[in-house]
């Protein structure tokens, strides 16, 4: 099967992040042991989903590990001008949910192991599919619990998120918390003696935009991003029940974007500096007044030197030279830091398609792609 082939078949698994991924893990794996290629499968406690890991060529040493996640991004309220679980191909475009972000990727790598038969690998290839990338690179990391483990790990890494091809060395780290805003509640036409959690809320909110003032204004710049410092960012507020009612409950998810320069744990925590004052202010008249903070999710970022062997290595395998880094988050900065793999991140398709109705991938790009596998296979049987 070739790679478009491939992707077809991909594009009709719906693995949102939210459903399982089962299906689409058990057709690689089977796609693999049907050409002498054993996976392991490390699957979640409840067995929905799972991370496929596979080792092509000799497993006594480090090789070239291709990354990709195999979830997507809901499509519920978009416009799609076709199924998005059903590839089409038109005018020199494949579309579906998927295609860019990221199982294009995926499909090349799968076609790049079918390439393998025949071939005496003097490096091994490594295939690492995860699941739950989307909501923060959750899946990902029972894999890397396993590859802890084990002899040999990864010599290094190319997460194929959609770069155009070319090499991005580095992308932010991401901490996503909830605020937990407590007040009094009241009828509302006695506001003034409950205390409001939504302002209060809406108090922490200003203490997030401060932060990110101060940030933009003040902060590290790292040049390299097209937003080249770290941000801070609200994203959900919840609370209420009833107009008449003051509320006595609101959450803020909020999250910090933090290049390498800056600790989202320091920053983080003048948040909290911020919300501990806006409490005490209000103490005195309503002891029961508190904002609690906790953080959801984290994952580290991705700073891997320009003049790494990496860089260098990858280089010869893509058309550009250039190097550059990327505004969304990747497993790559979990690789570097948990396991110490060197990664970088190269892939076919465009994010500016990516999480869109009408996602597509450029059929020249899936080509391209090829190419670059076909350079990486040579060298890895060198």
């Amino acid at each position: 099967m070739n790679t478009l082939e491939l992707l077809d078949r991909l594009i009709a698994f719906p693995t949102v992040s939210r459903d399982p991924n089962r299906e689409l893990i058990a057709f690689a794996q089977d796609f693999l042991a049907a050409r002498g290629i054993e996976a392991q499968i490390v699957a979640t406690p409840d067995g929905r989903k799972a991370n496929l890991f596979a080792t092509i060529g000799p497993a006594d040493r480090p090789g070239i590990m291709l990354s990709g996640h195999t979830d997507v991004v809901p499509v519920e309220g978009q416009a799609w001008s076709s199924d998005p679980f059903r590839l089409r191909v038109e005018d020199g475009r494949a579309y579906g949910r998927g295609t860019a972000d990221m199982k294009g990727f995926v499909a090349a790598a799968l076609a790049l192991a079918e390439r393998t038969a025949g071939r005496e690998l003097s490096t091994p290839l490594h295939l690492a599919f995860s699941h739950d990338e989307e909501v923060g690179c959750v899946g990902v990391r029972s894999l890397i619990e396993r590859m802890e483990q084990a002899p040999v790990r990864p010599l290094m890494c190319i997460v194929g998120e959609p770069t155009s091809l070319r090499i991005a060395t580095g992308h932010k780290g991401k901490l996503a918390a909830r605020a937990t805003c407590c007040g009094v509640e009241g009828h509302s036409a006695l506001a003034p003696r409950a205390l409001n959690a939504i302002h209060l809320a809406c108090d922490f909110v200003g203490v997030l935009r401060e932060q990110q003032d101060r940030l933009a204004t003040e902060g590290v710049r790292d040049p390299d991003y097209d937003i080249p410092y770290t941000t801070v960012h609200a994203g959900v507020i919840g609370g209420g029940t009833a107009l008449n009612i003051v509320p006595n409950r609101c959450t803020v998810d909020f999250e910090i974007r933090n290049i390498a320069q800056d600790d989202a744990s320091q920053i983080l925590n003048r948040l909290m500096d911020g919300a501990a004052k806006l409490v005490e202010q209000r103490k005195a008249a309503f002891p029961q007044a508190d904002i609690t903070v906790d953080v959801v999710n984290t994952y580290p970022g991705l700073a891997t030197p320009p003049d790494a062997p990496i860089v260098d290595f990858v280089r010869l395998l893509v058309e550009d030279p250039a190097t550059f880094k990327v505004a969304f988050g990747t497993e790559g900065g979990l690789f570097d830091s948990r396991l110490s793999i060197p990664t970088v991140i190269c892939g076919p398709g465009s994010m500016d398609q990516g999480h869109k109705p009408d996602e597509f991938i450029s059929l020249d790009q899936l080509a391209s792609c090829d190419r670059m596998m076909d350079r990486l296979l040579d060298r890895l049987a060198a």
